[in-house]
């Protein structure tokens, strides 16, 4: 029996775990925390647990508008909130605990180090253990990055994941990064009765590739009509202490194109990018780039025979998300069962989710990023749909790009209640290569909101 041991418990790590065993392998989960990683416990989860509170109080605060009469006074009760999000994650970690048992995969605590791809050694409070196998998958995941000028202090100055851990509301919080975590944190919060500063060094929000910029505009508008201040183009040059919270400096991103501006904050939460948790790694030779992440081939092999890895510690070269974390895990597995037809993982059509208000769901080229290539677009407004006007929910768009003279599909990205869902529709359709008439041609139930993808596809046709 084939012996895999793999570093790293989160979503790549516990999927390629669970997808092992169940091919027959004998599997042993080094994991120095708890199964899930990031996105069960400081990520994916507890952001979205938080999400729901605030669209609970949002949905509280517009009951009028309903013709719900009746005086209603609601509030964030923050360590209700907390105590919420903690047991959504312990519900969800139980569940991996089980499975892992059940399928009876070995978990090991402790702080796996790679030697080479047939031996771990785990340390932990009880002495250091070796774990010989046969192969090995690194998925170590990523960490907040910590900038040099702004210390987390886990009081003031605050990392996300301190900002999931909060028993109050901060009066003003300043967030540095107006990048997915620092967005999804400012509509949270603003919602719980916050004011909320976004500084952002690039000249939009969400500067990702992926995101297309009439998406971040339009996000732009929604935040100004939320009192959420955002400071493009600027960035925190120093916190000064003070009585019940701080004075931020804010200059001008680059250097020297305008003055320095001071903003008052209770609490200044940066989320400004994250780093490979690679420790260890370059000593048992496995290659990584000039900024820390771990170099794979296309199969996803690091430079170590045997060793694979995946998930975040591959880098942002590659697509730093859960679910790719997953894809990846499965094609690893593959990959070290069949080594005679081993096959390269696809990053061609990824759907990304973000969590703002409203959600955002991209997959595919943006406008931006087709540019130099003959391609037709298409935005229809979520508020011409019958289901959104029913709902309330009127802020968004679905934008298709197709190639114009065939009408393939090349991306498309949605913003508006439920975009996160929808775009599953979307990513489907780019794998098989449709035609914007193809998905035209697909009947929708009505009333839907993903009659949006169906009107969009209908002007292109």
């Amino acid at each position: 029996i084939m012996r895999l041991t793999i570093i790293g418990g989160g979503p790549g790590g516990y999927t390629a775990a669970f997808a092992a065993a169940k091919a027959g392998v004998d599997v042993t989960l080094v994991e120095r925390a708890q199964l899930g990683g990031t996105c069960l416990h400081t990520g994916c989860i507890p952001t979205k647990t938080l999400r729901s509170s605030a669209d609970a109080l949002e949905t509280v605060a517009r009951l009028k508008e309903f013709g719900i009469a009746g005086d209603c006074s609601v509030a964030p009760d923050m360590p209700a909130v907390v105590a919420r999000k903690r047991k959504v994650t312990a519900t969800l970690q139980q569940g991996l605990e089980k499975t892992a048992a059940r399928l009876g995969v070995r978990v090991v605590r402790g702080e796996g180090r790679l030697v080479n791809a047939g031996l771990v050694r785990v340390a932990s409070a009880d002495g250091e253990q070796e774990i010989v196998g046969d192969r090995a998958i690194l998925a170590t995941g990523s960490s907040p990055l910590q900038l040099p000028s702004l210390p987390t202090d886990h009081r003031l100055i605050l990392s996300s994941d301190d900002a999931l851990e909060l028993q109050a509301v901060p009066e003003h919080l300043l967030i540095v990064g107006g990048g997915v975590i620092g967005c999804e944190l400012a509509f949270i919060y603003r919602a719980f009765g916050a004011k909320v500063t976004i500084v952002e060094g690039q000249g939009r929000l969400l500067p990702l590739p992926s995101v297309d910029g009439e998406i971040s505009r339009l996000l732009l508008r929604e935040m100004k009509k939320r009192g959420i201040a955002v400071e493009l183009s600027r960035t925190v040059s120093r916190v000064i202490p003070g009585e019940g919270g701080a004075t931020v400096e804010i200059a001008p991103f680059p250097a020297g194109t305008g003055e320095v501006r001071t903003l008052p904050a209770s609490a200044v939460c940066v989320t400004v990018g994250r780093v490979p948790n690679t420790a260890g790694l370059a000593e048992a030779g496995v290659a990584l780039d000039p900024r820390g992440w771990v170099v794979v081939d296309e199969t996803l092999e690091t430079s170590v025979p045997g060793v694979y890895a995946i998930g975040d510690v591959t880098g942002p070269q590659r697509i730093m998300l859960a679910h790719m974390a997953v894809a990846e895990a499965h094609t690893a597995v593959h990959n070290i069962l069949h080594p005679d037809n081993r096959k390269a993982q696809s990053y061609a059509v990824v759907p990304s989710a973000i969590f703002t208000a409203p959600e955002i769901g991209d997959v595919g080229l943006t406008e931006e990023q087709a540019q130099g290539r003959a391609v037709r677009t298409a935005v229809f407004q979520l508020r011409e749909l019958g289901k959104a006007q029913a709902m309330g929910a009127l802020a968004g768009l679905f934008k298709i790009v197709v190639e114009e003279d065939t009408g393939k599909l090349l991306g498309v990205h949605i913003a508006g209640a439920h975009a996160s869902d929808i775009i599953a529709e979307a990513a489907l359709a780019l794998q098989k290569g449709c035609t914007a008439r193809e998905l035209f041609e697909t009947i929708h139930a009505h009333p839907t909101l993903s009659e949006g993808v169906y009107e969009a596809a209908g002007m292109l046709v």
